[in-house]
């Protein structure tokens, strides 16, 4: 069944996200339930992709586990199905978790080994992306000399992330901590990017959320590697200097493209073939991925 948006009353909601909606379970407890929204250009669409919720909850929970050894992460290992009422575990069924309560950073964790998407834009401009000067002659697609962090802030829903520096980072954080974030980041995703290379899958980009417990332990929260938080190409078909074919929202985003959109709310309803097609890419991406 598609799910736009869950309706859970046997516990409290905290929030809906542009994908993800959050219930408290307990006072150190989250339910976080992954809907088939899709948010593209920062604005929700009205029409669900089918199995998108799913695919992005099985994908997620693959890398915590893969890269639990580098930082520890939100999960509680916790069966969702035992924290709802009976009548709404249908809901839940592999496309929630329970994870521990964190303090979330204020930041949005940005790692590049492709030079694509804002970063691309930002390039051709100024020759370097969130202050990271990068070498002349690159092209779009371009795989960049090493990966780079390139921070942004989160924006509430309807409005755009925006890029910042990393000395702007340590001002919201602190020194200390936002090196931490940016080393651990960069550790995430080369480890990732190495494994989705032996599967035929080039990791553009991606972006980590981070928070902290009660003791002031640094956490991978929210998600992580999945096509709505990450670009992904085929390897096979990669080329330096044009926009690669995608796993991840792309299509989706093309499709906006071509129809005009001002890239503000409203969304307009989707064709069900770019729904499924899209669909069909993300399950692509966790079989590829996760095996």
């Amino acid at each position: 069944m598609n799910m736009y948006e869950s309706s859970i009353t046997s516990l409290p909601l905290i929030g809906r996200g542009k994908v993800r909606d959050i219930y408290a379970v307990d006072a150190d407890k989250l339910l976080i339930v992954t809907t088939d929204r899709l948010s593209a250009y920062d604005v929700i669409l009205p029409t669900p992709i089918p199995e998108k919720g799913r695919v992005l909850t099985q994908l997620a929970n693959f890398w915590f586990a893969r890269l639990a050894a580098i930082i520890p992460n939100h999960l509680t290992g916790i069966d969702p199905a035992s924290v709802v009422a009976a009548a709404e575990r249908d809901q839940v069924r592999g496309r929630a978790v329970v994870v521990k309560r964190m303090e979330p950073l204020p930041v949005e964790a940005v790692v590049r080994g492709y030079l694509e998407g804002s970063g691309w834009k930002e390039y051709q401009e100024s020759g370097s992306v969130c202050g990271v000067k990068l070498p002349a002659g690159l092209k779009r697609a371009s795989k960049l000399p090493r990966p780079i962090f390139t921070p942004a802030t989160k924006a509430e829903a309807g409005h755009h992330d925006e890029n910042i520096t990393f000395e702007q980072m340590a001002k919201l954080v602190g020194e200390e901590r936002a090196r931490a974030v940016r080393d651990t980041a960069i550790e995430l995703y080369k480890a990732a990017a190495d494994y989705a290379l032996t599967r035929g899958i080039i990791i553009a980009d991606t972006k980590f959320e981070f928070g902290v417990d009660a003791s002031g332990k640094l956490h991978l929260i929210d998600e992580a590697l999945t096509p709505d938080s990450s670009r992904f190409w085929p390897l096979a078909t990669y080329r330096e200097g044009t926009s690669p074919e995608s796993f991840d929202k792309q299509y989706v985003r093309n499709w906006l493209d071509s129809i005009g959109f001002e890239r503000k709310p409203p969304a307009p309803p989707m064709p069900e073939e770019v729904a499924l097609k899209t669909s069909q890419k993300y399950q692509e991406a966790l079989a590829r991925l996760a095996g």
